[in-house]
């Protein structure tokens, strides 16, 4: 039994709810990612990240080590302008490519895709889930991004990974994470509010 009372039949069903997360480096979508997810329990919500099936075959294809190139170090650093330039390549040629990856096997009723960058990865899932996608865009100020160990790098912070989700979409929610707990939290219980109700009325219809 899971946190709300959805059983393992009932997860199998697939998803209730495909929240998106977009936002700029350093803004913060990692811990606001990892606070959902510890607020609904394993049982209820999977975090989905774009950039782990990528990292995977990059690292496969050029002899690199995987498991340093998921960590917040100097060495993915040195590798992300290419790998960004790699991913794109891969995007071109087929838009779905890594979002098909990341979805498949995923039991739980809340997906959440923790690094939404570019458009076509929201009109795949909008196209594949219809109205259960809703986009959640995290944001800081540039001085916040910068205490925060940010510092604008060419060919990364000005390319489509960054900037891609900048104009032309309009995001269901908007959480700011300037460093202010309090209305960091507030904001985050009225997301939790809205997806617990989901699955209440998911279960329901179950």
């Amino acid at each position: 039994m899971s946190t709300f009372g959805i059983t393992s039949f009932v997860m199998a069903k697939g998803p209730c709810l495909v929240l998106l997360c977009s936002g700029k480096r350093k803004s913060g979508k990692d811990y606001v990612t990892e606070h959902l997810h510890n607020r609904l329990g394993p049982d209820v919500c999977a975090i989905l990240r774009l950039s782990g099936p990528l990292k995977e075959q990059y690292a496969k294809e050029h002899g690199l080590d995987f498991k340093r190139l998921l960590d917040p170090s100097e060495y993915k650093e040195k590798y992300r302008s290419d790998m960004i330039r790699w991913g794109e390549e891969k995007r071109n040629q087929d838009p779905g490519f890594f979002c098909r990856i990341i979805v498949d096997g995923a039991a739980q009723p809340i997906w959440i895709v923790s690094d939404t960058r570019r458009p076509s990865d929201v009109d795949w899932f909008r196209n594949s889930y219809g109205d259960l996608t809703q986009t959640v865009r995290v944001q800081a100020s540039e001085a916040t991004r910068r205490l925060r160990g940010w510092v604008f790098a060419p060919g990364i912070d000005d390319a489509e990974s960054e900037c891609g989700l900048d104009h032309g979409v309009t995001f269901d929610w908007t959480i700011t994470n300037d460093g202010d707990g309090k209305a960091l939290n507030d904001q985050l219980d009225t997301l939790v509010d809205f997806i617990k109700l989901k699955l209440t009325q998911w279960e329901h219809a179950s």
